[in-house]
């Protein structure tokens, strides 16, 4: 007998080493899919907070305002920094990156805003229903919903 046949190969075979490196493939696919989803919806609570942000602050602009004309005037709707009352703001459509002076808010391009007014009755008293809706691509529409009196 030879020392060469009384030793143990040691080491793994070809065939052993395929298996490997296509289990350690398909266990790595699955890993970066969960990273990949989980990183595309990081940004979404970022988002819906900021629509949120951007439907109250039109809510309450809105909602500061009395509900009659108070000149009798109608301003039209090309300029909302001249709306005086709640009625003038009905079927306003706007992008959120412009507050209400017309000035420019760096960011919120992506953002669309929507306001309806209807009349509401609650508990015997007609209100103004003001409904604002903020969207962006992508993500589910923000509906904020306030109502005004005339009192």
């Amino acid at each position: 007998m030879t020392v060469a046949h009384n030793m143990k190969q040691l080491g793994a075979t070809l065939v052993e080493l395929i298996i490997t490196i296509v289990i350690i493939s398909i266990a790595l696919t699955g890993i970066l899919s969960v990273v990949s989803l989980s990183s595309r919806h990081t940004a979404d609570p970022m988002v819906q907070q900021q629509a949120v942000a951007i439907a109250e602050s039109y809510l309450e602009e809105i909602l500061l305002l009395p509900i009659t004309d108070p000149d009798s005037i109608d301003e039209g709707s090309e300029n909302r920094s001249l709306f005086d009352n709640v009625e003038d703001y009905d079927n306003w459509s706007d992008s959120g990156a412009v507050d209400q002076h017309g000035n420019a808010i760096n960011g919120l391009e992506d953002y669309q805003v929507n306001v309806t007014i209807n009349d509401a009755t609650i508990s015997g008293v007609t209100m103004k229903a003001v409904m604002v809706s903020v969207s962006r691509s992508g993500t589910d529409t923000i509906r904020l919903t306030g109502y005004r009196a005339n009192y």
